[in-house]
């Protein structure tokens, strides 16, 4: 892999976005394997391999994608009910709410005025947030959540555009 990667450069310059490399489309085989070096067999495998690294990545941005889209609506969630414990704290009414103990088990609790929420930042890490701090982390979070989205869903298009160069080649 390594003799054929370096000896895969051409005079035509391939893009790459976020280390992903750009497929070269080959309009000439014959020049494409004189300016290669690489005989038909050689090319033939190198093209497979950057194929399968294509497919691979592939997998992998398709999973950071479905987490990114199951993680933004939990942050909308945790916005709204942010929202909702900042509206009822003056009014001296308690909020009660249900929630999931374990798998199938919930209980009911009484939310009084508080000053401050407890968010769940994961790896068994809970910190305690004024209700402001806590609306300015999860609104930074939804938009970095977000952003990272759309570079991800620009990614997966740019890689899906490499694949089918070099499915065409």
């Amino acid at each position: 892999m390594a003799a054929a990667s370096s000896s895969s450069e051409s005079p035509k310059t391939t893009t790459e976005r976020r280390g992903i490399p750009g497929a070269q489309f080959v309009e000439d085989v014959e020049t494409y394997l004189s300016q290669t070096g690489l005989d038909v067999n050689s090319a033939l495998a190198f093209l497979q391999e950057r194929l399968q690294q294509y497919k691979l990545v592939e997998m992998k941005l398709l999973a950071q994608q479905r987490d990114l889209q199951a993680k933004i609506p939990d942050i909308e969630k945790c916005l709204d009910v942010v929202a909702t414990l900042q509206a009822k704290r003056g009014t001296g009414e308690a909020l009660i709410a249900d929630f999931e103990v374990s798998e199938g088990i919930y209980s009911s609790a009484r939310i009084e005025d508080n000053d401050s929420i407890c968010l769940w930042l994961g790896a068994n890490v809970m910190l305690e947030y004024s209700c402001k701090e806590a609306t300015s982390l999860l609104k930074r979070n939804l938009e970095n959540a977000k952003a990272s989205l759309e570079v991800l869903i620009a990614d997966l298009q740019f890689l899906r555009d490499q694949v089918t160069i070099t499915q065409v080649v």
